[in-house]
């Protein structure tokens, strides 16, 4: 009995990657301590760390507090958790399948909120670091 090895990968040119190189972006110059601290204390700076932790602490707390009220539901409120809503769904079936959606919800309106306030300002300052503005 022979062993045929088959290349999957003859038919392609010789120098073939079907990866892309993985090239450092190449900086203009390196940021000094002093450009940080000049970032840090730019009004940008200020806004974009105003508008990341008015969105995420508040967000944050909301979040804990609806996990936390959903475990104790279900340690506590066993007869609440357990009233049948449709056929054999409960409130705590519902409200189990609620916290994943709400996660899905809390992602969506963060990428959101990054995309529209925090990225552009974000990138306008690591230009203005790096020497590319």
């Amino acid at each position: 009995m022979t062993h045929s090895h088959y290349d999957a990968e003859a038919h392609l040119p010789p120098h073939h990657n079907p990866l892309p190189e993985l090239v450092e972006e190449e900086r203009t110059r390196e940021p000094s301590a002093e450009d940080f601290t000049r970032v840090q204390s730019s009004e940008e700076f200020v806004h974009l760390r105003k508008s990341f932790r008015s969105f995420a602490f508040p967000m944050t707390a909301v979040f804990l507090v609806w996990y936390f009220a959903y475990v104790l539901l279900s340690t506590y409120a066993e007869s609440f958790m357990s009233t049948k809503v449709l056929g054999n769904l409960n409130l705590g079936l519902l409200l189990g399948l609620a916290q994943f959606a709400s996660t899905f919800l809390i992602t969506w309106l963060y990428v959101r909120h990054a995309n529209k306030s925090l990225d552009p300002v974000a990138a306008k300052l690591r230009g203005e670091l790096e020497g590319e503005i």
